[in-house]
């Protein structure tokens, strides 16, 4: 039988690794699978007649909060297209509250949880018109799959591919996903080395291995021996990780310290400092520690750091989130101000009411005003978030704001400041707004309110900046009279 399985990634440079997960177990039970991945930016039109060139049998969504409303949309074209064919909808965002798909008659069946078995049980039926329910629940093993890396020679993926050394999560945050299960499974230290190994000989220099573990370092041992095989010169890719700043001991920070620069990025989750926010999110963990583990690993200056930030939890208004972001600012290459999605199937979901929040009623849910903080407030945080991707994620502006930052009250004021003089500037979106323009605007919000500031070595400051960034000279409009 010919099965399908087949989703939407966020870019080209993604791919999908529940695909994957998916396919050997499927090719087992003797079915024919064809993996077709497309982006968010791909026309309707065009997925939807790829996917019927195939004439599959079973076709497989799978279905996340980015591309749920466009995966609807093409299963139900596709079913009417091809009324024989089966339509299997599968991923986080359909696992949970499944009701709000009773009235989607095209829909032949939902699976919630993990596929790998509870999949090729379903086409087995399908193929032997054996009765099954529209909603399977599925039952996750007692031990982790050890099925390799997935990804397999010659195809086509893009810059990140992803790697799964383990499922589940310690920890039982309230707004995240990995609190609807418990328990984490684990690939051994040994079988991690060889899948690693597996991905050099793919020929992955230049690529990023993402870690797409909810906590690496659950078992802080475990997370030492991986990283120290990884010190290794025969691995040749870029690692990122998640991991938990106070789970890292002595031992992670000395392995941590011997990486050459570029080789690793850890990614840690502080959310918030608002010690009832933690609290009332399950996040049991200390704030200060936190940000002091990451400013150490952060100091070493051989691995890229990035830190999050949520917008919207519970008892965090306005002036919570700022110290929150203040607290947290200078610790890290990257302060990812993340706002909160109330996703269905967490405790947060579940307490929308008492909370007060209004979010988005379409995926991906995300909060517009809570008891505690406004929509407008929240605009605010939205335009903040945009101002640091175009000025600080993009790392065009680091000298300039290396040197401008720390001449305002807080981190927060001074970004708060720059969001708002560019709307006072210019009415169009950020991304329609030209680099010289940027940098044109920089130093007028430089010049407006930090008067005391040396113009010339600003001056001189954005022309660094520019030339590296832009690989030109600089406009003659940055350049000291």
């Amino acid at each position: 039988m010919k099965v399908v399985l087949f989703t939407l990634n966020g870019s080209w440079s993604h791919s999908s690794l529940a695909l994957r997960c998916l396919r050997a177990p499927l090719e087992r039970a003797g079915h024919e699978v064809c993996l077709l991945e497309y982006t968010l930016k791909d026309r309707t039109s065009h997925v939807l007649e790829a996917l019927y060139a195939q004439r599959a049998d079973v076709y497989g969504f799978s279905c996340y909060i980015w591309n749920l409303e466009q995966m609807l949309t093409l299963g139900e074209n596709l079913k009417a297209l091809l009324p024989s064919s089966k339509m299997i909808l599968g991923g986080p965002e359909v696992s949970y509250a499944t009701e709000r798909f009773d009235g989607m008659d095209w829909m032949d069946a939902i699976l919630c949880g993990e596929g790998e078995e509870e999949l090729p049980a379903l086409c087995e039926a399908i193929r032997d018109g054996t009765p099954f329910s529209r909603v399977i629940f599925c039952r996750p093993p007692a031990v982790m799959r050890d099925e390799g890396i997935l990804y397999r020679d010659g195809e086509q993926v893009g810059s990140i591919l992803y790697y799964e050394s383990s499922r589940g999560c310690p920890f039982s945050c309230a707004y995240c996903l990995s609190s609807a299960t418990h328990g984490v499974r684990m690939k051994s230290v040994e079988q991690v080395i060889a899948d690693l190994e597996a991905f050099e000989r793919l020929q992955v220099a230049r690529k990023i291995i993402k870690f797409v573990d909810r906590t690496f370092n659950a078992d802080v041992g475990r997370a030492n021996a991986i990283w120290k095989a990884l010190l290794s010169d025969r691995f040749t890719g870029q690692f990122h990780f998640e991991v938990c700043a106070s789970l890292l001991n002595e031992e992670s920070f000395a392995i941590l310290s011997q990486f050459p620069k570029g080789k690793l990025r850890l990614e840690f989750g502080l959310q918030s400092t608002n010690e009832r926010t933690l609290a009332a999110t399950a996040r049991h963990i200390r704030a200060d520690a936190v940000i002091d583990a990451v400013r150490r690993v952060w100091s070493m200056g051989n691995i890229h750091v990035h830190l999050d930030l949520i917008a919207g939890l519970p008892y965090e208004d306005y002036r919570s989130f700022a110290k929150s972001f203040d607290d947290a600012y200078g610790c890290s290459h990257l302060l990812q101000l993340g706002f909160l999605k109330l996703l269905y199937g967490t405790a947060l979901r579940e307490r929308e009411r008492e909370y007060g929040y209004v979010a988005f009623t379409r995926p991906p849910y995300t909060v517009l005003q809570s008891k505690w903080i406004s929509y407008v407030e929240m605009q605010r945080l939205f335009r903040i978030a945009e101002v640091m991707e175009r000025y600080l994620e993009s790392e065009r502006f680091a000298h300039t704001l290396w040197y401008l930052t720390p001449m305002m009250e807080s981190p927060f004021a001074f970004w708060e400041g720059l969001s708002l003089y560019l709307e006072r500037e210019d009415e169009r979106p950020l991304q329609k707004i030209s680099q010289p323009d940027a940098f044109r605007y920089l130093l007028g919000y430089a010049k407006e309110f930090f008067p005391a500031l040396d113009e010339t070595a600003l001056r001189q400051m954005l022309c660094a900046d520019f030339t590296k960034g832009e690989n030109k000279n600089p406009p003659a409009f940055l350049r000291a009279d």
